[in-house]
């Protein structure tokens, strides 16, 4: 004990400078975006000289060139349903894992773990062709029902379902409650620190979502932030200014997401690998 306080500020020191080289990017944009062009071209310090928010200006006051508003809206919809999907399909899957006595269930549950290790790359263009042949290509749809079938949900929620006591169970389905009920009733309601967990990181991953809304969307109204932010950078010049406004306007929905439920994350994922 002696030892290990002794060292105690050597800790502290190592994880403050982890965490300013973490949020040190993320300060880096926030505080280039209030520059204007000229500061950002030749850069003289990292605090600007001339505070500005032309760039917000330009990015949120010409929404026929910026749609961004638009933008906001799809991807704002598209995570939100993506995290429903994906609660309510993962949540029913890994009940069933964890509770139900299903034949060969061991087998299908170590089936959906090793889908984990396959990169998802490798996946896009079955996911296409698939998504083609059902004429979904440019629609919401492409980028909903796919996220339905992730298996880090379904991991997640189980290990947590193995860690409730199966006697409030037992006692809600003497009472006539059935599976279903039990599910819905007495299982899920106690989960509520690991669905929080998987509801975050569902919307944080589908809101920034880059690589599957540029393959699958085509039309420009359309488009999520991150794809639509894309086409400030061009093969002719790129537009720093409006590039790091559009990415604050980005990041601040995120931040404050995991802001209010960080504590139900933390308790999610210290909780999800106990089992009594």
């Amino acid at each position: 004990m002696v030892r290990a306080g002794k060292w105690a500020w050597a800790i502290d020191v190592t994880v403050a400078l982890g965490a300013l080289l973490a949020i040190a990017p993320v300060l880096i944009m926030l505080f280039t975006a209030f520059k204007p062009e000229s500061e950002i071209l030749h850069f003289q310090s990292l605090l600007p000289r001339t505070w500005t928010l032309a760039n917000f200006r330009e990015v949120l006051g010409t929404p026929e060139e910026i749609p961004i508003g638009r933008w906001l809206f799809n991807s704002a919809f598209l995570a939100t349903a993506t995290t429903a999907l994906v609660l309510a399909v993962d949540s029913l899957a890994a009940y069933a894992l964890a509770r139900l006595r299903l034949p060969g269930g061991r087998f299908v549950f170590m089936l959906i773990i090793a889908t984990m290790m396959a990169p998802g790359q490798i996946m896009l263009v079955p996911t296409y062709l698939i998504l083609n042949a059902l004429g979904w290509l440019d629609t919401p749809l492409a980028l909903i029902v796919p996220a339905g079938a992730g298996a880090f949900g379904v991991f997640l929620l189980r290990q947590f379902f193995l860690r409730l006591p199966r006697d409030l169970e037992d006692a809600a389905a003497i009472d006539g409650c059935s599976r279903f009920g039990v599910c819905a009733r007495i299982a899920l309601p106690l989960c509520k620190p690991a669905l929080a967990t998987l509801g975050i990181f569902t919307f944080m991953g589908s809101w920034n979502g880059f690589m599957e809304p540029l393959i699958f969307l085509d039309s420009i109204d359309k488009y999520t932030l991150p794809v639509g932010i894309a086409l400030f950078q061009s093969s002719y010049g790129n537009e720093y200014g409006l590039t790091l406004a559009a990415c604050i306007l980005c990041t601040l929905p995120v931040i404050v997401a995991f802001l209010f439920f960080q504590r139900h994350i933390i308790e999610g994922i210290s909780l999800t690998g106990l089992k009594d």
